[in-house]
């Protein structure tokens, strides 16, 4: 389509005549569709792209100014998006593929019923010799193991040296284990 019949045609799909807008998107739709298409690989996909790349021409049409190359106009656009579709697609299986792999990983770790009655034991008795532990002990096992923080900030949050902080994890732990390893003989007797 020449200048002169082209500015015409985009006058009246910006006032909104129906019959204009039909016009312009049979005119582009077969080409507007092959490079959707040669993009995205896919007929279905393509297609809503083609449909949005019309959509958002019609949209923007009343800032557009060079009026003899709207299909290289029609033709950013949907690559544009057919790109933007192409890297959420990417994306989305990217995450898939992730989800997949991390189902299969917890697939794999599950315990059997007598691992997970030995483990909720054991995790019963490590609960409970830690509330038996005093608070300036208990609470840089509680920061440092359950809420994962290094040393430094637990040293900051308790107002203490970093030196103090590794003396009472050092003391903890021992007194861990050992009301652990009595938690559990006295379970088994």
């Amino acid at each position: 389509m020449e200048y002169s019949e082209t500015r015409p045609l985009i006058s009246a799909c910006i006032a909104g005549n129906e019959y204009a807008i039909e016009q312009f998107v049979c005119q582009y739709q077969t080409g507007v569709f092959r490079l959707t298409l040669s993009v995205l690989q896919d007929a279905h996909e393509a297609n809503d792209a083609a449909q949005d790349t019309f959509i958002a021409a019609l949209k923007a049409l009343n800032t557009y100014q060079d009026y003899s190359s709207v299909k290289a106009w029609l033709y950013t656009i949907a690559l544009n998006i057919s790109r933007s579709r192409l890297r959420k697609r990417k994306t989305a299986e990217n995450i898939q593929k992730a989800m997949t792999t991390l189902f299969r990983l917890e697939a794999q770790k599950q315990d059997s019923p007598e691992e997970t009655l030995i483990k909720n034991q054991k995790d019963q008795a490590l609960w409970s010799a830690l509330q038996n532990l005093g608070e300036k002990h208990r609470l840089p096992v509680v920061l440092y193991y359950y809420h994962e923080l290094p040393v430094a900030e637990i040293a900051e949050i308790l107002q203490t040296s970093e030196g103090t902080i590794h003396s009472r994890l050092f003391t903890a732990r021992a007194r861990l284990r050992c009301e652990v390893e009595k938690l559990l003989q006295i379970a088994g007797e």
